[in-house]
């Protein structure tokens, strides 16, 4: 097993004790850091205050479904991963699941490989997905530093306009011109037009 299961956080939601004591226990051999829920509403209380993780979901429990459960999640803004499992072969549930956002849908009894692979998938996912935040932020934070003038130049230059093209669009002289440019370059780390769009397209231009 990949030494970077270690790191895998996932959450069980199910509210029959056996399966939570047995899925616990299969994860926890394989180096993953598990923390079950047999109530939904506990897991909605304590969920702002998770380290992010693969969730696992049982489609039928009482005051709150499964889905419902999963609907909720979405709805508040958590991309985590969501693997939904149920031991009623319900395909129309496995369809909605799916619809909602999640990853895998596994029927009980369930394959202990089956669940291992799909948390790994959503643990590869959900590195990804923060990844790309992460990126984000630091797109945001570079562009924050430029004046309103230099975000216009910017914005000319992603396009494709050169320094004549831009000093006649925002009525500036093409020296004006250059010398943002060089303070773009300098804030932004790079005179690469590719990189400059790459953080433009990552942020926004905020006036």
């Amino acid at each position: 097993m990949n030494s970077s299961v270690s790191t895998i956080n996932v959450y069980l939601v199910d509210d029959d004790a056996a399966v939570v004591s047995a899925l616990s226990l299969l994860l926890e051999t394989v180096g993953m850091n598990v923390k079950s829920f047999l109530e939904p509403t506990v897991f909605l209380r304590q969920f702002p205050n998770l380290t992010p993780g693969c969730i696992i979901l049982d489609i039928r429990m009482p005051q709150i479904s499964g889905l419902k459960l999963q609907q909720r999640l979405v709805e508040s803004g958590c991309n985590w991963p969501i693997i939904v499992i149920s031991g009623h072969g319900d395909i129309e549930a496995c369809r909605k699941a799916f619809r909602i956002g999640a990853i895998d849908f596994l029927s009980k009894p369930i394959d202990e490989q089956d669940l291992i692979d799909a948390v790994q998938k959503g643990h590869l996912q959900l590195a990804q997905t923060q990844a790309e935040a992460a990126e984000k932020v630091e797109a945001q934070a570079l562009l924050d530093q430029l004046t309103a003038r230099e975000k216009e130049v910017l914005d000319l230059i992603t396009r494709g306009f050169v320094t004549r093209e831009i000093a006649t669009s925002l009525d500036l002289s093409p020296r004006t011109v250059e010398s943002h440019r060089a303070h773009i370059v300098t804030k932004l780390g790079s005179n690469s037009v590719v990189e400059m769009a790459r953080i433009l397209a990552g942020g926004t231009l905020h006036p």
